[in-house]
């Protein structure tokens, strides 16, 4: 797993580790206060192979050993939003670790999208499965240091960012400067959303580091997978958004990319658990676990 490590730059600045799952292109973080040596981990994957439909913790115990290794205690378990492209893994570092859960609080209205999507009325229940629903300007502590929430939805409607010291945890809204933005076209999205979410984040310090939920490289000459910027570059270099662009011309751009992309592989799989909080669904009568998959309900894309 390709790691690597953002130091922190003072007394009210986290240190940041990043793991990269290659499966998803997702990016998974340690967050930590150097004084207190609390933790946070935000999202973080629960692996899936889509083929046989089996679940592992391979990536969310990488996580939990470097917790231990470094000495640090598990303070919470977060997410920014219920993932398309993994499965979270909270419900699992919940039982390992005994830390509290959170999420946005619109995850209640994604809930409520999905369920009819699915036709799985009484399935999803935010408020059983995840200890906090953070509300946009929500504030709490990790050690000793400040975290804001704030409200970027765009990607889906209720996607939450994490401002902890100097550093954002800016999920899928910025991708790396060379890469843009994320999509906007899942059940709930929107472009114009998205582009308000974005030109909010641009308002933190220049200085404010950036992590983002995703990279999927190559990216031009450059091979490995990149998860750190500034405010201050997304706003100059950001491919799709940088320099001033326009919400009419980022709009156009990014509506007419996600018209040709694929839904993730394990997107029907993933939405209905991470809904409840990364269970699984329950078990029937014989005691096996199945998931419900909508057929034909969305439309085949050509790349």
């Amino acid at each position: 797993m390709f790691t690597r490590t953002s130091p922190s730059t003072g007394s009210k600045s986290p240190q940041v580790d990043g793991f990269y799952d290659p499966a998803t292109g997702s990016v998974q973080y340690v967050v930590s206060d150097p004084a207190t040596k609390q933790a946070a981990l935000i999202d973080i994957v629960m692996d899936f192979d889509p083929a046989s439909a089996r679940t592992s913790f391979h990536s969310a115990q990488t996580a939990l050993d470097f917790v231990r290794d470094t000495g640090l205690t598990v303070q919470w378990i977060l997410d920014t939003h219920p993932h398309a492209d993994h499965l979270m893994a909270q419900h699992w570092l919940k039982e390992q670790t005994g830390a509290p859960t959170g999420i946005g609080e619109k995850t209640h209205d994604i809930a409520t999208l999905w369920a009819e999507i699915y036709n799985l009325p009484d399935s999803f229940d935010p408020a059983r499965d995840f200890d906090h629903l953070y509300a946009d300007g929500d504030r709490f502590k990790l050690g000793n240091l400040d975290v804001q929430v704030i409200l970027s939805p765009g990607h889906t409607l209720g996607s939450v960012t994490y401002v902890i010291g100097d550093a954002a945890f800016v999920h899928d809204t910025f991708m790396h400067v060379d890469s843009g933005t994320t999509r906007a076209d899942f059940p709930g999205g929107s472009s114009a959303e998205l582009y308000t979410s974005l030109q909010r984040l641009l308002t933190l310090p220049d200085d404010t580091r950036l992590f983002v939920g995703h990279d999927y490289p190559p990216v031009g000459e450059r091979t490995d997978p990149a998860w750190e910027s500034t405010v201050k570059e997304q706003r100059a270099h950001n491919t799709h958004i940088g320099g001033g662009v326009t919400e009419a011309d980022y709009r156009k751009l990014r509506d007419a990319r996600d018209s040709t992309l694929n839904l993730p592989a394990r997107m029907l799989h993933a939405l209905q658990v991470n809904l409840r909080g990364g269970r699984l669904p329950d078990p029937e009568q014989d005691g096996q676990r199945y998931y419900k998959i909508p057929a034909n309900r969305f439309p085949e894309r050509n790349t």
